[in-house]
């Protein structure tokens, strides 16, 4: 399990790691980048180093140019839908946190069908359902009985909710459930324990080994992300990469996919978020791409519309589009939404400057045709 990897070096021990780096360890990085290699850990957390900065032109150019490798010119778009936003869970920087005095709602089966039916006119073929973390409202038999309806309208399903047993992920591997998402928040200890304070979620460590239990029940596409700006980025940067890399290496017939969500606003009095600048952000981006060549990139519409033309295709492989944060936000429903959305552009006026740039957005899940591993035990 990731833990065992994870007690190896502490959070600030990462972070020092990160800051020792020096301009000749960045130098050499982008060196082996450019001799068509990807670089390796230590590498890779050299141009993490507040030093790389002035060499972010080089870092994209690189990040585009293996972009294109692996993905050619393709972005895959995707539409979350939230079934629900009840949650038992106290989480002090998050909208939906137990305390917050909001609307609760969960979807019925008619709900989660008009919901459906929007998105799938709108040319949506690859849905993320998402819950709050209420066990006994959003039921593994709940979601059973939502994932059937999913499948008559989308071609993929992936589920990012409460973390769950192993057992349980098989079985909804079974109803057609193809990807887990888990994010971790924070990887730091300390910070987790701070932010986290009632519910499920308080368990830090079964939810760092949430991936581990997908790798084995099955899934195809398991994505893991930190949220900037809970605590050091560094030491998240150094976490978050080292956690793909172990999962990519332990669970090779799955793909692996990464978030690097900033903080938004978000209803409750959270205001401790740590700023991470734009170019810090692309750098850390880049970086990822140089070290991950094989892994997808996902952005979402938290960030803004000029960030996200910018990074379409040269770091970033998969995108949310027209997103609503609230349970039955497409088909009329309250503002009841779980953070601030940033880009709130139409689908059409998006797949249009992703045109205009050279790239071909898809509506399905286009892993599939890429990246099908071969069954190695035939």
């Amino acid at each position: 399990m990731y833990t065992e990897l994870f007690d190896q070096v502490s959070f600030l021990e990462a972070k020092e790691r990160v800051l020792s780096k020096s301009k000749l360890d960045i130098e050499s990085a982008l060196h082996t980048s450019h001799s068509g290699k990807a670089l390796n850990f230590e590498e890779y957390l050299s141009l993490l180093h507040p030093t790389a900065d002035p060499y972010l032109e080089e870092m994209a150019e690189l990040s585009l140019s293996w972009t294109k490798k692996r993905f050619g010119n393709t972005i895959s778009l995707y539409m979350p839908m939230y079934l629900s936003n009840e949650c038992r869970s106290s989480c002090v920087y998050c909208g939906f946190s137990f305390e917050n005095k909001i609307p609760r709602k969960t979807l019925n089966e008619s709900e989660i069908h008009a919901e459906s039916q929007v998105l799938y006119s709108k040319g949506i073929r690859h849905v993320l359902i998402l819950t709050g973390e209420d066990y006994s409202i959003t039921s593994l038999e709940y979601l059973r009985s939502a994932v059937t309806i999913l499948k008559s309208y989308f071609d993929s399903i992936s589920i990012e909710i409460y973390p769950m047993d192993r057992e349980k992920y098989e079985v909804l591997i079974g109803e057609g459930v193809e990807g887990l998402v888990v994010y971790q928040e924070t990887y730091d200890p300390e910070t987790y324990s701070k932010y986290h304070l009632r519910g499920m979620k308080k368990n830090m460590r079964y939810r760092l080994d949430a991936p581990d239990r997908g790798g084995l029940a099955g899934f195809r596409r398991i994505g893991v992300g930190a949220l900037l700006g809970l605590s050091d980025p560094y030491g998240e940067m150094f976490r978050l990469a080292e956690h793909a890399h172990y999962l990519t290496k332990k669970y090779w017939r799955t793909t692996v996919q990464i978030s690097l969500p900033r903080m938004r606003p978000a209803e409750g009095e959270f205001d401790k978020a740590i700023f991470v600048s734009d170019r810090e952000y692309v750098r850390f981006l880049f970086a990822l791409r140089l070290f991950l060549p094989d892994s997808g990139l996902i952005q979402s519409t938290r960030e803004s519309i000029r960030m996200r033309n910018h990074l379409a295709g040269m770091p970033i492989t998969h995108m949310s589009v027209e997103s609503r944060t609230d349970p039955g936000g497409y088909s009329g429903g309250a503002e009841l939404k779980q953070f601030e959305i940033e880009d709130t552009r139409k689908i059409e006026e998006f797949t249009e400057m992703l045109k205009k740039k050279g790239l071909d957005p898809v509506f399905k899940d286009f892993d599939r045709a890429f990246f099908q591993v071969p069954d190695r035990m035939s």
